[in-house]
């Protein structure tokens, strides 16, 4: 078999199975560019940590211009076409209009870049947790720096505001982009407090419909879960409820919709939680 063959082979499994992401008007968002994205909103929110860009008094109103400028025309684009793809499968009878798109597309865009200065503010109290969280941690800056609990809170609170504004694909590609680099799996319709910390962070998944209150510490190997997975339950609340000031050690797993966590609480590491805490309780095996 010659190399034309193989490549006709590879182009007649495009028809065959599809899942091919064109470059015309019925693509999808492109993942490389929403990582770019993200990337340019981290810089926004701790400047000069995060990618090497020399941050000066004098450049950094010109360096914060272009990366809000860069923003809002990249991520117009990318939710736009999200905004036309999803629309075309869930109404394929109807006539998408990417007018409408853009401009809705822009609006949200523009919204996010005005929540930026929120969104530094809830990570300001997530960098102080952490500090206060950890006997190890020496300063904030280490956090910011090294924690992969800070930035994967981080990754949510910029996909979660875009999850609550009804933009498709792209908080989940934020989402499992960052789960790749840390092991933190948070769903981005997950609702979480403030002074939120992850110690360790590696293997902690929190669902979709998961609230977490101010003030909750959670370590290495927690789950925050579902019941049952039937898709029947879609629009279900199915993941539990965590109360204000709760601690949640190691490989905890908490599961339903129905399960509250108390305030105060602290469930410990191995424990296997399905019904509801009152407050001031403490769980051990």
């Amino acid at each position: 078999m010659n190399i034309d063959d193989l490549v006709n082979n590879i182009l007649d499994s495009y028809n065959q199975y599809g899942l091919i992401n064109r470059s015309d008007e019925e693509n999808f968002p492109n993942r490389q560019n929403v990582v770019k994205i993200l990337q340019d909103l981290e810089f926004l929110i701790f400047p000069g940590f995060k990618y090497a860009e020399e941050i000066t008094p004098t450049n950094l109103p010109y360096i914060t211009g272009l990366k809000v400028n860069s923003i809002i025309a990249q991520l117009t684009r990318e939710i736009q076409k999200a905004l036309i793809y999803t629309g075309q499968q869930f109404k394929p009878e109807e006539k998408i209009q990417d007018k409408h798109c853009f401009k809705l597309a822009e609006k949200t865009a523009i919204v996010l870049i005005k929540e930026i200065p929120e969104i530094r503010r809830l990570m300001s109290l997530d960098v102080k947790a952490g500090n206060l969280g950890d006997p190890a941690a020496k300063s904030d800056e280490e956090i910011i720096l090294s924690y992969p609990g800070l930035e994967a809170i981080l990754v949510h609170r910029i996909a979660h505001f875009l999850f609550k504004c009804g933009v498709p694909l792209i908080p989940r590609i934020m989402s499992e982009h960052v789960h790749g680099k840390t092991g933190i799996d948070i769903h981005p319709g997950a609702t979480i407090g403030e002074s939120f910390f992850m110690d360790h962070g590696t293997g902690i998944v929190i669902g979709e419909t998961c609230i977490i209150g101010n003030n909750v510490k959670i370590y290495q190997g927690v789950t925050l879960g579902a019941l049952s997975v039937k898709k029947n339950l879609q629009n279900k609340k199915r993941h539990p409820t965590i109360e204000d000031n709760v601690t949640i050690y190691a490989n905890a797993t908490i599961l339903g919709g129905d399960t509250i966590i108390g305030k105060n609480s602290i469930i410990g590491g191995n424990t296997w939680v399905t019904k509801s805490v009152p407050a001031d309780t403490v769980i051990t095996q």
